[in-house]
């Protein structure tokens, strides 16, 4: 593991903490990161950083980002995703928004007004040492994981998938004393961090 991009990471993380609460736009850690936050350590090497941010929220936090030093990197649509360069390293906003129901729905690209999974933003913070950050739940994690290759067959499941699916199951077994498969319905509230 490259503990200087680790720490390095680390350090945008809570930068990235540090922009939200500035400009008041909340951000949720999804990913491999989301993953480790959520277990208190940090598992593996990551390439980027993801995120999940509000469409509406979308500019004030492009300007913040810009504003300290970030540079944006052109590929996704900009409705969908933002994706930034800060010395070396690469952080990606997923933007969503909420349906008329008030389900967590993909906000834009080619699919718009795609549901993501229930609860998904509702499990609070994760934390690393004393960096303290709002990740996706982790029964959400594991749906992503599960299903992206179902909902895109151009991304096929990676190893490390399947490793992080099996750490955030272990750890929802340990933690909760319950079934850790996100199909499952639990009696636990929406912010549990079982959820």
């Amino acid at each position: 593991m490259d503990a200087g991009r680790a720490d390095r990471q680390l350090r945008l993380i809570a930068e990235a903490v540090e922009v939200s609460e500035a400009v008041g736009v909340p951000l949720w850690l999804r990913g491999g990161w989301a993953m480790d936050f959520f277990l208190g350590e940090i598992t593996r090497d990551h390439g980027d950083i993801d995120w999940f941010a509000r469409a509406g929220d979308a500019r004030a936090l492009a300007d913040e980002l810009l504003r300290r030093g970030h540079r944006p990197v052109p590929g996704s649509p900009p409705d969908l995703q933002l994706d930034f360069v800060k010395d070396g390293l690469e952080s990606s906003f997923t933007l969503v928004d909420r349906d008329a129901t008030g389900a967590v729905v993909v906000a834009g690209g080619p699919w718009a007004g795609a549901p993501w999974p229930e609860g998904m933003l509702d499990a609070g913070p994760g934390r690393i040492g004393d960096l303290r950050c709002a990740v996706v739940s982790p029964r959400a994690q594991i749906e992503i994981k599960r299903m992206t290759p179902v909902w895109d067959p151009s991304r096929p499941r990676r190893p490390k998938d399947a490793e992080d699916i099996a750490r955030l199951e272990a750890a929802l077994r340990l933690r909760c004393g319950a079934p850790a498969d996100s199909r499952s319905s639990g009696s636990r509230q929406a912010g549990d961090r079982c959820r």
